[in-house]
């Protein structure tokens, strides 16, 4: 859940639009090197990247993200959301199949949405406007307590993919999360464009193309345009880069960014930095008291905006990003729906930090304890490039490293000064960054301990605004109150780095994370 859509966007939804129908040769596979495997591809239960980011190519959803960054139709062909904004209606696409020829009904629209709703689930609150699901014939109607602009893009979303009520049944366990996990071991039917092959745990894993998918290339034949994806796994970077060079992979993920350099310079390779929601920041500890009762200098408004204003953001992104990331303008990644931030926040100036520290009165001197992830090297030079920034302000920065579930309890708990963290989006919609970094009644503003009543009342009052315009409105106060108020130190976006062969075309990450292999080329196919 490590927790993206205009232009940016857009670019990266596409499946290879700019491709030339005369240009499409079929069939053909990828292979493609993970750093981790996949648990279980289900859109309910799944709630780690490796999981996530598979799901959509098994299960298709009613919406979709458009190239434009718009939400389009999938496996609807046309919704409506009613005047008052309490119901949605959908009107399903005629002839759909699931991959094993049955087909996709209002009946198994209405199971896999209310599999969704299951509050036991990790994603369960995403539809917890949802009162009711009801199909008839090919019209489905969600019914809302209230209403939600979210609910478009949710139903674009991997938790709301579409599987086989009757296969789904069939399947061995005593609860639904049991039988997820059996169906996802048994090559389940799906709905999106590929149907598992094969799989061994923590080794590898087949897709093979569905040959009832409804969507139809740019050639007017059923996508996907590969016959399948091989994917194998890879911890190791290094390794993943050796093979990705020696021609024995397609793609390699996650390429680190200190490589990215060298790779960009391989003939062989294209070396993509496809846009991302990903945000690197650090929340600031906002509470009156410490943990331990002693009084806490980051209350201080003036002291948090001379922290940030003490960062060097270009250079830490040249240290850590190698110059690929970007500063951060906002709360929310720039390619976030309805993201406003028309320049990087708090530009280097250690001029204005120390006039700032001053006027909090904590320009004698400030212990502060900067809590990383033990073993990450990116956490390891941002707390030395930060401890020799700050020190000429008279801020004695020390280092605190914990394993992650320590550092997710200190969050929890409020037992930390400032810790580094990071977020990606999993929907499309600005809710789930702004209610995870601001809202103080979910984990209490990233688990800052800022409160803004302000902030929060217009969080609420988005969340049931069916205006457009007036949901704008709120979202670019909400980040205007935020930018100035401080809760974290605002450090920088990051891209995705994969680096693809040339023999490849049209592989795209989406800003979601998602790896989409609709539109995807293999040249110099041999035909049969």
């Amino acid at each position: 859940m490590k927790r993206f859509l205009p232009l940016l966007l857009g670019a990266a939804l596409g499946f290879g639009a700019a491709t030339s129908a005369l240009a499409i040769e079929r069939g053909g596979s990828m292979t493609f090197a993970r750093y981790d495997d996949s648990t279980v591809i289900d859109p309910v239960w799944a709630d780690r990247n490796p999981d996530l980011w598979m799901i959509t190519s098994l299960y298709e959803t009613l919406l979709r993200n458009g190239a434009d960054g718009a939400i389009e139709p999938g496996l609807a062909e046309s919704y409506a959301v009613a005047g008052d904004g309490k119901s949605i209606s959908l009107k399903l696409r005629d002839g759909l199949k699931f991959s094993d020829g049955s087909a996709i009904t209002g009946d198994d629209v209405v199971f896999s949405l209310d599999r969704a709703r299951n509050p036991d689930g990790p994603w369960g609150g995403l539809l917890g406007s949802v009162e009711k699901v009801t199909a008839e014939g090919g019209k489905v109607t969600l019914s809302l307590k209230q209403p939600d602009p979210t609910i478009p893009s949710i139903l674009a979303t991997f938790n709301t993919g579409i599987v086989s009520k009757a296969a789904f049944e069939k399947a061995s366990g005593s609860n639904d999360q049991e039988k997820a996990k059996a169906y996802f071991d048994n090559n389940p039917v799906t709905s999106g464009p590929f149907t598992m092959k094969s799989r061994v745990a923590g080794s590898s894993m087949s897709f093979a193309r569905n040959p009832n998918y409804w969507r139809a290339g740019e050639d007017g034949k059923s996508l996907p345009y590969l016959d399948g994806v091989d994917f194998v796994v890879i911890p190791d970077d290094a390794t993943r880069i050796l093979k990705l060079q020696a021609g024995e992979v397609d793609v390699a993920e996650f390429i680190p960014f200190a490589r990215v350099g060298e790779l960009s310079g391989d003939a062989s390779l294209k070396m993509e930095l496809f846009p991302s929601t990903r945000i690197i920041y650090a929340p600031i500890n906002t509470r009156d008291t410490r943990k331990d009762g002693s009084k806490n200098p980051l209350a201080d408004l003036k002291v948090r905006q001379a922290l940030n204003y003490a960062t060097d953001k270009n250079m830490l992104i040249k240290l850590v990003t190698f110059d690929t990331g970007k500063p951060m303008t906002s709360l929310m990644s720039a390619a976030t729906q309805l993201h406003y931030g028309p320049e990087p926040l708090y530009p280097y100036n250690p001029e204005k930090a120390k006039q700032l520290l001053a006027e909090a009165g904590a320009d004698g001197g400030l212990d502060i304890t900067f809590t990383t992830l033990a073993g990450s090297a990116d956490d390891a030079t941002l707390f030395t490039a930060l401890q020799q920034m700050w020190a000429p302000l008279g801020v004695n920065l020390k280092v605190e490293q914990v394993d992650n579930p320590t550092r997710g309890a200190k969050n929890r708990n409020g037992e930390f000064d400032i810790h580094t963290y990071g977020w990606a989006n999993d929907v499309n919609d600005p809710a789930q960054v702004t209610g995870w970094l601001g809202y103080y009644k979910q984990r209490q503003a990233v688990g800052t301990g800022w409160n803004n009543q302000e902030f929060n009342t217009l969080f609420e009052a988005s969340n049931s605004e069916v205006d457009p315009a007036k949901r704008k409105d709120e979202y670019k106060r909400m980040q205007e109150i935020y930018a100035a108020e401080a809760p974290l130190l605002f450090l920088y976006e990051t891209p995705f780095a994969v680096a693809v062969s040339k023999s490849l075309e049209n592989y795209v990450q989406t800003p979601l994370g998602a790896n989409d292999f609709l539109g995807s080329l293999a040249r110099q196919v041999t035909q049969a």
